[in-house]
């Protein structure tokens, strides 16, 4: 590897949107900094099973469906 082109990896306190802190290591700020996520595994539909209502913003998801519809999907 070459010398002084990666960036440094450090550990840093993840908190979770539960408030939870967890210890990961990252490339992000520097050693010992805080990371406030707004979405994670806890809070995101998917992987909580929330809301699935997909929006179809000007009738895309609609086009697709016509465009593949006998590919069976």
């Amino acid at each position: 590897m070459k010398d002084g082109i990666h960036p440094e990896y450090h550990i840093i306190d993840v908190k979770m949107t539960d408030g939870t802190v967890i210890q990961m290591k990252s490339t992000w700020g520097s050693e010992g900094e805080q990371m406030s996520l707004d979405i994670d595994p806890l809070a995101h539909p998917a992987w909580t099973g929330g809301s699935t209502k997909l929006m179809d913003a000007g009738g895309r998801v609609s086009k697709f469906k016509n465009k593949y519809a006998g590919l069976g999907f």
